[in-house]
């Protein structure tokens, strides 16, 4: 199955699906060391995003996110890729400034479920689910 979305970040990045219904804020709320989600007010809070697929409604919080963003890829740490409903300046700057594959307004999130393998294509503007 594809589902169309909009480009954001270029390049392809696959893994598997760990998904949120709440926002994110990385500076402060994800361990650039080790890619945890340490909000404590977060609903992922201890689950680890590195090498997984993110998808999140957005992100939240200050600019200096997009820079932990950057810190998380040169670290090793970062999301093979995101996916957001609504795409904001700060992971958008985060993804595109650290070649993580991003897009955002998949226009069917059917089958976007925790654990799920997927392909994120940012160059098309697809996620197809493997």
């Amino acid at each position: 199955m594809v589902i169309k979305a909009r480009n954001i970040g270029k390049g392809i990045g696959k893994g598997e699906l760990i998904v949120s219904s709440e926002p994110i804020s990385f500076l402060g709320g994800v361990d650039p060391e080790t890619g945890i989600i340490i909000d404590p007010n977060h609903e992922l809070k201890g689950e680890n995003i590195k090498g997984k697929v993110l998808f999140i409604p957005g992100g939240k919080g200050s600019t200096v996110g997009s820079y932990v963003i950057f810190q998380m890829k040169k670290n090793g740490t970062a999301p093979n890729a995101i996916i957001c409903i609504e795409a904001e300046p700060i992971i958008a700057t985060g993804a595109i400034m650290s070649d993580i594959p991003m897009v955002d307004s998949p226009e069917n999130i059917d089958g976007l479920i925790n654990g799920t393998s997927v392909e994120v294509d940012g160059n098309e503007g697809t996620i197809t689910i493997l």
